[in-house]
């Protein structure tokens, strides 16, 4: 079957320390079936573009309606070209040819391969199928490790322009004499807990243990104060209609919500949780895959025309 009319797509979540890849359907971005593994022990350029095969199939599972596969990946990336740019992290895919590799194992032209930001897929997930679907105007942020932002406009991820940050990224935006990630991150709420307790917790535990000490609830009062001011002073001038926040410390929205809409109270927009959780990034891929055939009918379409 022509790639262009296939059912499906396979997708994939990039990590740092786990990929997991989907079979998403093209109607309705539904996940049909998902595989992943972690990382650790994948050293090597080769094993890990065998990894991604092997993992690929795995969700695949037989199916042969498959347009191609489109990947979320942390940045820097090449998306044209299908190369990492990243020194920090993968170092084994740095200015590699991934597309290239994943091409010759399933056996695809390198068209049928496409890439996107991880961050921006996990917005295009809760927009095409999630917490803030048909929104005209949205913003994601991913509260984990660091933050991760995207900004979208009509279901497509917008990084300039209007009210959108430089790249559309804000870990490293300067503020309050550091960085927004300073202040939003695991590394943040664990530092201010070690800081006041002298215990060095994960932030799941720091969570568990707010009902009882006032310590722990404290740290995430400030950092929903911190997040409803970046949100204030940052993300209000993108005028979103919504913002959803993903990632480990979402899954703690009730320890520091209330404190970040308070600093957004009448400004016209509100926050949500992710409905889609780990699969929004699977989700968002396939969106993307959507989206970005739509483009290229229309544009060949009054390319004909003309």
């Amino acid at each position: 079957m022509s790639a262009s009319f296939s059912t499906f797509v396979l997708t994939y979540d990039v990590g740092g320390s786990h990929v997991s890849a989907g079979l998403c359907s093209l109607a309705d971005l539904k996940v049909v079936r998902v595989a992943g593994a972690p990382l650790a022990g994948i050293d090597t350029f080769e094993a890990f573009a065998d990894l991604l095969h092997n993992l690929g199939s795995q969700a695949a599972a037989g199916e042969h309606s498959i347009a191609g596969a489109s990947l979320a990946v942390p940045f820097p990336f090449d998306t044209e070209a299908g190369m990492s740019l990243m020194e920090h992290k993968l170092t084994a895919l740095y200015r590699r040819d991934l597309r290239g590799a994943l091409a010759q194992r399933f056996g695809w032209n390198r068209d049928q391969f496409r890439f996107l930001n991880d961050a921006g897929a996990y917005l295009l997930g809760e927009v095409g199928a999630g917490a803030v679907k048909g929104a005209k105007r949205a913003v994601g942020l991913t509260l984990g490790t660091g933050i991760g932002c995207a900004f979208a406009i009509d279901g497509a991820q917008v990084t300039g322009g209007p009210g959108v940050p430089p790249g559309g990224e804000i870990w490293d935006y300067p503020y309050n004499d550091g960085t927004v990630e300073d202040l939003i991150s695991t590394r943040a709420v664990k530092g201010e807990y070690l800081a006041r307790t002298g215990s060095d917790l994960e932030v799941s535990a720091i969570a568990a243990a707010a009902a009882t000490d006032p310590e722990a609830r404290e740290v995430f009062d400030n950092f929903g104060l911190h997040l409803g001011q970046v949100l204030r002073d940052v993300i209000a001038p993108f005028h979103p209609q919504m913002v959803v926040i993903g990632g480990g410390i979402a899954r703690s929205a009730s320890l520091f919500l209330p404190t970040a809409e308070a600093q957004i109270d009448g400004l016209g927009f509100h926050i949500v949780q992710s409905a889609l959780w780990d699969q929004a990034p699977l989700v968002g891929a396939a969106h993307f895959w959507r989206e970005q055939t739509s483009e290229a009918r229309n544009h060949a379409a009054v390319s004909t025309r003309i």
